[in-house]
């Protein structure tokens, strides 16, 4: 027969306390919403910052080709704890860049407008792989803009991502692994040097495709070749660096 251990009022108190204290300098919990686009309804996780934290601005967050908005969640996260208003959507379409480059436009349009919450005037656009190259779209079209970032881009064999990486008028960084099957063989590495206004082009070594998620599967890890902690936390340390570069305190706090 198994004892409980019998706990007091005052140490119920004081666990009650702690953990309302860890909770509240972290971003723990996630709202979904659903967001109108002119390609239908998208699910999207919307990480505001924890009450005190400064407001930077805001960033859209985009998954890649055959992945869904949960694989960009830490990465949201953690941006919404240094005071970034941080929406992973699940972009409409699995193949069509252009397309899922409206609806991210579509999407950004609503957090400028404070229909997330807080109203941001400044966004940054990420996007992992296929979503990257939806975001680099997006992020021609789009006006005033903070910043672009690109975490292991993919592009089409035309180079579509590559010519609208040449039109940005924004500062934008390429954070990216070695030529593998996953990434297309670095088939958008040239992005960095094309990019007008760069902002870093780092190439981890011995990242694969799955490094760049946050948090990655199984899946990702079985056709990817793995993923390794630390060199997700250098993903995750860069792309925080990246970002708050584009989206500094505002002045006086």
């Amino acid at each position: 027969m198994r004892h409980r251990r019998h706990v007091g009022s005052g140490a119920v108190a004081a666990l009650v306390l702690a953990l309302a204290l860890c909770g509240a300098s972290h971003a723990d919990t996630v709202r979904t919403v659903e967001v109108s686009t002119r390609h239908g309804i998208l699910t999207a996780d919307v990480f505001i910052p924890p009450p005190g934290t400064a407001l930077r601005g805001g960033a859209v967050l985009s998954h890649g080709f055959m992945r869904s908005r949960e694989t960009m969640g830490q990465h949201a996260r953690n941006l919404a704890n240094e005071g970034v208003v941080s929406i992973a959507p699940n972009l409409p379409y699995q193949v069509d860049s252009r397309r899922n480059a409206e609806a991210i436009n579509d999407v950004v349009a609503q957090l400028r407008s404070g229909g997330f919450g807080p109203v941001v005037n400044r966004v940054v656009l990420i996007g992992f792989s296929a979503g990257a190259l939806a975001s680099v779209i997006a992020a021609t079209s789009l006006d005033g803009i903070a910043g672009f970032v690109a975490l292991d881009a993919f592009d089409r064999p035309g180079g579509i991502g590559l010519a609208a990486a040449r039109q940005l008028t924004v500062p934008a960084t390429a954070i990216r692994a070695p030529a593998a099957g996953c990434n297309a063989y670095g088939i958008a590495a040239p992005w960095g040097a094309a990019f007008p206004k760069p902002d870093g082009d780092l190439l981890i070594e011995g990242a694969t495709h799955c490094d760049f998620e946050s948090p990655t599967d199984a899946i990702c890890r079985l056709f990817c070749f793995g993923s390794d902690a630390g060199r997700r936390r250098r993903v995750e340390d860069a792309l925080r660096a990246a970002v708050l570069r584009r989206l500094p305190l505002p002045a006086g706090t």
